[in-house]
């Protein structure tokens, strides 16, 4: 892997939504892993970069969620990097909270995020680590539109299952920043 993006949108009346899943990653991330993230006009977003054992940039757009493929692309090509190794993190209504699953290609499923960043790279083949936000047609409010569903907080039950996928999640890095996976996808999916 030579880029990690999360998916979010900026400002803090969206640090707290469900659809930022992605940014609260990356953040994660770079904390453990000691990077910083910087303002980066020219690829549209902040990046932080990490230097062991590979040189990984971490991207978090700030283009708003539809418009996330400018980002990602720009900064792909300018490093040169491929669409396989790219990873994008990102928040999934199919998937309970709690939930999180790696896979590569594939729909993008209504997400807009995904959608813009395979039509500016040009592929859907492209490396996804899906955080499980739920759907509100298994919430409280299952008359609520999902667009509006993603753009609100979680409750503070989903929250602690979000952060508990996140650290399992994050516990198989290694793994993937060695670009090994499949044995990432493999140990996260048979977490008890």
């Amino acid at each position: 892997m030579k880029l990690i993006v999360g998916l979010g949108n900026p400002g803090r009346k969206y640090e707290a939504t469900r659809h930022n899943a992605g940014f609260w990653w990356v953040s994660e991330l770079a904390a453990r892993e000691r990077g910083s993230f910087a303002a980066a006009p020219r690829y549209h977003g902040r990046i932080a970069k990490l230097g062991a054992p590979h040189e990984i940039w971490l991207l978090m757009p700030e283009t708003y969620m539809n418009e996330s493929g400018r980002a990602v692309a720009a900064l792909a090509n300018f490093y040169k990097i491929t669409p396989h190794e790219i990873l994008v993190v990102h928040d999934e209504l199919d998937l309970r909270a709690g939930t999180a699953r790696l896979k590569k290609g594939g729909g993008t499923g209504g997400h807009n995020g995904l959608s813009d960043i395979a039509a500016r790279i040009g592929t859907k083949d492209f490396w996804r680590l899906r955080l499980g936000i739920g759907h509100p047609r298994d919430s409280a409010t299952p008359q609520q539109d999902a667009a509006d569903y993603v753009l609100h907080p979680p409750t503070a039950d989903e929250r602690r299952a979000i952060e508990e996928a996140m650290t399992r999640s994050l516990d198989v890095w290694p793994l993937i920043a060695e670009g090994k996976l499949e044995a990432a996808m493999l140990k996260l999916h048979t977490v008890a």
